[in-house]
C-alpha cells in the first residue's frame, strides 16, 4: 500500500487503510516542526517499514478540516436530532447546519425515535429550509434503509446532543461495530457521552461513518465565521433573498426593505431558522474585532 485514508488515531499512532489492508503509522517528524496534524479522514502516502507498519510521508489536499473534533474530508454532516427525551434545540440544529455550510459539507437532518414521537416539527423546519431530512428508529429499524442509501460511497459523521440514539442507530446501521450506548439519565434528561475518539468505521466499499461525542464536541464558536456580515452565506435558505435586500450591507435583522425579513414574515423562511441567525449574529458581533480581519489579509 502507498496511499490510504487514515481511519483512526490513537495513541501517535495513524491507522490507514486502502479498502483492503490496515497499516498502523507514524508521522514523520517534519509534520510537528510545520505544525500540522494528520486528522481522520485524510489521504495519505505512505511508506511501509514492516509488512504491518509504516509511515505517513504526504497528506493530500483536504476539502475541508476541523479541529474539535480533528477530522477531514467529510462529505456529509449528520445530525441526529429527537423529539422524544432528549428534545433537540433548534437553535443547536442551526449552530450545526452552519458550520456545516461554512465548511462545505451538505448536512442530513436524522430525527431519531420516531416510534415514541414522530418528530413532526423539527421535519417540518429543516425539510422546508432545503436539507435532506430522515425520520427514523434505532429501535424498529424504520427509516435505517434509506438513510444508509444516501450515505453510500460518501464519509459521513454523526453528530448531536447526548442521548438522541447515534451509536444506536449506528448499530442498526452495521450490528457488527457493537457500538457502545449510554443510558438516558432520568435526572438531567440527557445521556452519558459514550465515544471516547474519533473514527471512521467502513461500512461498505468507499462507505465510512464516524461517531463523535456531542453538539459540544464542534467548536461553533470558532468554526462560525468571525465576520457577522459573512454568517448570512452559512443559513443556505437565505440565499435566494439576500441579494434581493434594498439596501447592501444588510444585517437581516431589522432593516426596512429586507427581502430576508419580508421572507419571514410570509414564511418562505421558517421563523427559528432566522430567530437562530439573529442570535448567533448578536453574539458575534459582540465579539467582532475587525482589525484583527485586517491583519490576518497582510
Amino acid at each position: 500500500m502507498d496511499k490510504g485514508i487514515i481511519f483512526k488515531s490513537l495513541s501517535g499512532f495513524y491507522y490507514v487503510t486502502d479498502g483492503k489492508e490496515t497499516v498502523r503509522c507514524r508521522a514523520r517528524g517534519r509534520f510537528r516542526h510545520e505544525n500540522i496534524s494528520p486528522l481522520v479522514g485524510d489521504y495519505v502516502e505512505i511508506t511501509m517499514d514492516t509488512k504491518t507498519d509504516g509511515v505517513v510521508d504526504k497528506i493530500l489536499p483536504r476539502r475541508n478540516s476541523f479541529s474539535r473534533p480533528p477530522i477531514s474530508n467529510i462529505d456529509y454532516m449528520v445530525i441526529v436530532v429527537s423529539e422524544a427525551s432528549p428534545v433537540t434545540d433548534p437553535f443547536l440544529i442551526d449552530c450545526m447546519t452552519a458550520v456545516a455550510s461554512h465548511s462545505n459539507v451538505e448536512v442530513i437532518i436524522c430525527i431519531n425515535k420516531c416510534d415514541i414521537n414522530a418528530g413532526e416539527k423539527l421535519y417540518e423546519i429543516y425539510n422546508k429550509s432545503g436539507f435532506k431530512t430522515f425520520k427514523v428508529s434505532a429501535k424498529t429499524g424504520a427509516g435505517i434503509d434509506e438513510l444508509l442509501f444516501a450515505l453510500k460511497g460518501k464519509i459521513s459523521v454523526f453528530t448531536g446532543n447526548s442521548g438522541v440514539g447515534k451509536s444506536s442507530i449506528l448499530n442498526r446501521i452495521s450490528p457488527e461495530l457493537s457500538i457502545t450506548t449510554g443510558e438516558i439519565s432520568k435526572k438531567l434528561g440527557r445521556g452519558r457521552h459514550t465515544t471516547r475518539h474519533v473514527e471512521l468505521m467502513k461500512i461498505s466499499n468507499n462507505t465510512f461513518i464516524g461517531d463523535t461525542p456531542g453538539f459540544s464536541s464542534f467548536d461553533t464558536d470558532r468554526s462560525l465565521l468571525s465576520n457577522p456580515a459573512e454568517l448570512q452565506y452559512a443559513f443556505p435558505d437565505f440565499a435566494p433573498y439576500i441579494d434581493l435586500c434594498k439596501f447592501t450591507g444588510c444585517s437581516h435583522t431589522r432593516e426596512k426593505g429586507c427581502a430576508v425579513l419580508q421572507a419571514v414574515s410570509n414564511g418562505s423562511i421558517v421563523k427559528s431558522r432566522h430567530d437562530s441567525y439573529a442570535r448567533i449574529y448578536a453574539k458575534q458581533l459582540e465579539q467582532y474585532r475587525p482589525w484583527e480581519d485586517k491583519k490576518s489579509q497582510r
